[in-house]
């Protein structure tokens, strides 16, 4: 099954994933309709996709401010040494860190680039004191505040 291509993209397998990312909690029933065919074919394609790793998961999306994690910060990181023992610690440690939604290796000013959710600043400088600084490999970090999510967790444009 090819569905990266766009050349493909009237094919039924780019319905699927296009209704999917849009309205992940659609039975095979609605989907079905929705791309216009039968609930069989549209159940062995949706494992299909799953099986080939086009849909790599599904989940709820949780309001940040419900559960009490209003504050986003993105903290650049640069490292002390830019070895792959070095990056490799690094990486394993922000893996553990559940604050850490999001870790990026980039090419730039910083090494990683790490998306964090919080309570507010106090539940941030806490983290960073506690936390983030002792991160094997650290040298330096910098800090931004969002303080605005213009547009955020948009879906893929295929």
């Amino acid at each position: 099954m090819k569905v990266s291509s766009t050349q493909n993209f009237g094919g039924v397998e780019v319905k699927i994933l296009r209704a999917l990312q849009s309205e992940g909690r659609l039975s095979n029933a609605e989907l079905a309709e929705r791309v216009n065919v039968s609930a069989a074919t549209c159940h062995r394609r949706t494992q299909l996709l799953f099986e080939e790793g086009y849909i790599t998961g599904v989940r709820a999306e949780v309001a940040p401010s419900a559960v009490g994690l209003g504050a986003m910060v993105m903290v650049g990181v640069v490292a002390d040494r830019s070895t792959p023992e070095s990056f490799g610690a690094f990486e394993g440690a922000v893996m553990e860190l559940q604050e850490a939604l999001d870790c990026s290796l980039v090419a730039g000013d910083f090494d990683y680039l790490l998306k964090i959710r919080v309570r507010d600043m106090a539940d941030f400088n806490k983290l960073h004191g506690q936390k983030l600084i002792a991160l094997p490999g650290v040298r330096q970090t910098r800090t931004f505040f969002l303080m605005k999510e213009v547009k955020e967790n948009a879906r893929l444009p295929f």
